[in-house]
């Protein structure tokens, strides 16, 4: 049987695949209201915050029934930890700091079920509602469905980005700009020409191996439309906490505004 994912669905159309971090959401209703906002999948980060994987995993599970994709970030290399947020009910992981194609690779293996990789195959899996199936059925859907996301944080990556880039089984790169910015020396500078080149060497090695390109940590709406324009598909838009602050500072600013 086929199993959806809306955000990889998107970005095999050629679309924007779009998510939002959740660090300060933790029930299961923000799938909904992600949904109905506009966004094809959760940012589920569990590298920075205080989120559990239970309560990834439940958000998760939500989010399979109302049609937006569950995508959890995991600490670095914490390849146990994305294994059990995928048996949880994810639908893609995104792992940071990779700069290698051998780490690639390693995750892969990890995430992937034979004959892809090596994953430890557990039974009743929430993406398929929990229903007996055939273990080769299973592992074949998930191995489709599911998104392996690398992040690319420093200059070595970009550099490695097309051995990345060209390992079977890694479906995106995505960007993490402040991370990137910090290592090249240019903290916050993300108009600067060298963010612009790394963002078109990666681009264009996603484009040469059939791979997507991601975008994080920028929210710049000038700087969101050139990088899109050039290219990029899987985009994080901003994260919870940030949107909030947005909209309660430009609330609260219109109403000391009426007096």
């Amino acid at each position: 049987m086929s199993l959806r994912n809306p955000a990889r669905e998107r970005l095999e159309r050629g679309e924007l695949a779009l998510g939002l971090g959740l660090r300060l959401a933790k029930s299961v209703d923000i799938a909904k209201i992600l949904k109905t906002s506009g966004y094809d999948w959760l940012f589920i980060d569990l590298e920075h915050g205080t989120m559990s994987l239970d309560q990834a995993t439940q958000i998760a599970v939500a989010a399979l029934d109302t049609g937006i994709s569950p995508i959890v970030r995991v600490p670095a290399l914490q390849h146990h930890m994305a294994t059990r947020a995928l048996d949880g009910g994810a639908l893609g992981i995104v792992m940071p700091h990779v700069d290698t194609a051998e780490e690639a690779r390693e995750i892969v293996d990890r995430l992937k079920y034979p004959p892809t990789g090596h994953r430890s195959v557990a039974g009743a899996q929430p993406q398929f509602d929990y229903r007996a199936m055939k273990v080769a059925e299973l592992t074949q859907s998930l191995n489709a469905a599911c998104l392996t996301i690398v992040m690319i944080e420093t200059p070595r990556a970009v550099a490695n980005a097309e051995a990345i880039a060209a390992v079977p089984g890694v479906d995106v790169l995505l960007i993490g700009t402040n991370d990137l910015a910090a290592e090249m020396g240019i903290p916050g500078d993300f108009a600067n020409p060298r963010i612009a080149g790394a963002y078109e060497t990666v681009i264009a090695a996603c484009r040469r191996h059939g791979k997507w390109p991601g975008m994080g940590g920028l929210y710049q709406e000038e700087l969101l439309r050139r990088f899109i324009g050039m290219g990029m598909r899987m985009v994080l838009a901003g994260g919870d906490v940030g949107m909030l602050m947005q909209a309660a500072s430009q609330r609260s600013g219109f109403l000391r505004g009426c007096l």
